[in-house]
């Protein structure tokens, strides 16, 4: 009997033992995590639900992520700002797989993109390459958002970052949102910022996507994206029952009327606010840029002899960028608009609402990576590094390869919603 008293005695000693052994992770799975109670008191008092819709905004050069949620009237406001632990490469798009590049430009999340059992803490895959990039011949895998800020990665967040931002999609999912939007731009694209970067070899892409950036400045609702003619075109419909096609020829396109008048006085206001900045960027520091597909192809190079342990440099080759800002001829403008060009630089985004509603009423117009397994990968999905990274001042780049979910990337597309009344309703309230 004193002998089953002791074999008791030591059993449950030994079960208290392993319960204080057990991890938060055991109780509360890092995916599932809920957000601080400091953000769910923001979002009520910003008018947005739990589950509501969610996008997300990359500046590179600036070093932030912003979480952006819809708010009861549709129109969507930013909740969150995070400063990116680390960045792959370069201002400037991904080319090619190895470039060490970090994509830019419009993606699709959807949830087989993401990895509650990253080895990486948390992960999500933007979606690279999407339809605009396999258009144009670009190429790679495994891009995206992840912890673990001491790692290599595309877009390398800490821990207690990622779990927040993981939270905001996982929410979203479950209260119905299909999809998230990720747009991933160079910098803030002002007018002050384009002018820096005016004899860019990346300006003309920088351009494309800064429409993608005013509209959704203009209407806060994350824009209609689709791909023809290999590039992006925002908020438009094919016209005749024509249809968009990545690589072939783009058709006659609409768009509403009240966004065309928004942005045409937007441009209007812009050229004055740009032009006026060429005068005074002579000087502006820049940051460094890819210069296109050559270098994009002598890094990939730089980064298979690497892997195969032959002897190079420490950093990857680097074809300098011309950045030098010439002066542009000055558009006519009117009084009126001269007159209200500094209040465009100082607020961008509600100078045009009287504008917006007076419109609103008008009809409508027309790279190699190596791959390493996760401690526990979900299904389909693998992660990836590149070994030897050299890293660089945090929260700037990061020249190391992208660590990445892998998943087949989604086509870039539109919602298949009414843009006349989708505008219409926006732009009336």
């Amino acid at each position: 009997m004193t002998r089953l008293i002791k074999y008791a005695f030591l059993l449950s000693t030994a079960l208290a033992l392993a319960a204080c052994n057990e991890t938060f992770e055991d109780i509360a799975p890092k995916a599932e995590r809920q957000l601080p109670a400091r953000i769910v008191q923001t979002m009520k008092a910003k008018g947005m639900s739990k589950n509501s819709p969610v996008m997300m905004r990359i500046f590179k050069e600036e070093g932030k992520l912003e979480v952006w949620k819809a708010r009861t009237n549709g129109r969507y406001d930013i909740i969150a700002s995070y400063d990116i632990c680390k960045w792959s490469g370069q201002l400037g798009p991904k080319f090619t797989e190895g470039d060490r590049q970090a994509p830019e430009g419009f993606y699709t999340v959807r949830p087989g993109q993401m990895n509650p059992k990253s080895s990486y803490y948390l992960a999500f895959n933007i979606g690279f390459p999407n339809a605009y990039d396999q258009a144009n011949g670009r190429t790679g895998k495994h891009l995206m958002v992840h912890g673990a800020c001491s790692s290599a990665g595309c877009y390398s967040m800490t821990d207690e970052q990622i779990s927040e931002i993981y939270a905001f999609a996982r929410d979203s999912f479950n209260g119905g949102q299909r999809e998230f939007q990720v747009q991933a731009f160079p910098f803030r694209m002002t007018a002050e910022n384009m002018a820096r970067y005016r004899n860019d070899p990346n300006y003309d892409f920088w351009k494309m996507l800064k429409v993608g950036y005013d509209h959704f400045e203009l209407t806060k609702i994350p824009p209609k994206v689709d791909v023809c003619g290999k590039r992006y075109v925002f908020n438009s419909e094919p016209v005749d029952g024509q249809s968009f096609s990545p690589t072939a020829a783009c058709p006659p396109m609409s768009q509403p009327e009240s966004l065309l008048t928004a942005y045409r006085q937007h441009q209007a206001l812009y050229d004055i606010a740009f032009n006026k900045a060429l005068k005074t960027q002579s000087t502006a520091k820049r940051s460094e840029t890819i210069a296109g597909h050559e270098e994009a192809r002598l890094v990939a190079d730089w980064s298979k002899r690497r892997a195969r342990g032959e002897k190079v440099s420490r950093l990857p080759p680097n074809i300098p960028s011309p950045t030098a800002v010439a002066a542009a001829p000055q558009p006519a403008s009117t009084p009126a608009i001269a007159a209200t060009a500094s209040a465009y630089t100082a607020e961008p985004a509600s100078r045009l609402q009287s504008a917006l509603e007076a419109a609103a009423a008008q009809p409508e117009q027309q790279e190699p990576e190596q791959q390493e397994a996760s401690d526990n990968p979900a299904p389909a999905v693998t992660e990836a590094t590149v070994e030897g990274a050299v890293p660089n001042p945090t929260p700037r780049p990061d020249t190391s390869a992208e660590r990445t979910a892998s998943v087949p990337a989604p086509a870039t597309g539109g919602q298949g919603t009414s843009l006349r009344r989708r505008f219409q309703n926006i732009f009336s309230r």
